[in-house]
């Protein structure tokens, strides 16, 4: 069993893994990290709690993203590559971020408050 030490939000964190698997958890360590940035930029330092849960809502629902659209491939051509967005669908794009920003702050405040 390997030990591998990783480092998301400026904390280390010391974590076993399988022999083999520690570029895997580094390079899953950095994304984390890179997302906790991303979460701490828009919203600030909410603690690091809060932070990390908000953090792991976006990164499910990523997830949940991507099965649905293995679950649906049908939907993946009805989706407009990124690149090839007009300044309007830019636009509305960040607003949807924005507002789903805003409801993983809403949940991450009512799970504060249990």
């Amino acid at each position: 069993m390997a030990q591998v030490s990783i480092r998301i939000n400026g904390r280390s964190y010391d974590i076993a893994c399988d022999d083999g698997q520690e570029d895997r958890i580094h390079a899953l360590a950095k994304y984390v990290d890179e997302r906790v940035k991303e979460i701490s930029d828009a919203v600030g330092q909410i603690g690091e709690q809060r932070l990390l849960v908000m953090t792991s809502l976006l990164i499910a629902d990523e997830l949940g993203m991507a099965h649905e659209k293995l679950d649906n491939p049908a939907s993946q051509a009805a989706e407009p590559d990124p690149g090839s967005l007009t300044a309007a669908e830019s636009d509305a794009l960040a607003d949807n971020i924005d507002s789903m920003a805003e409801r993983v702050e809403a949940l991450a405040d009512r799970l504060g408050k249990d």
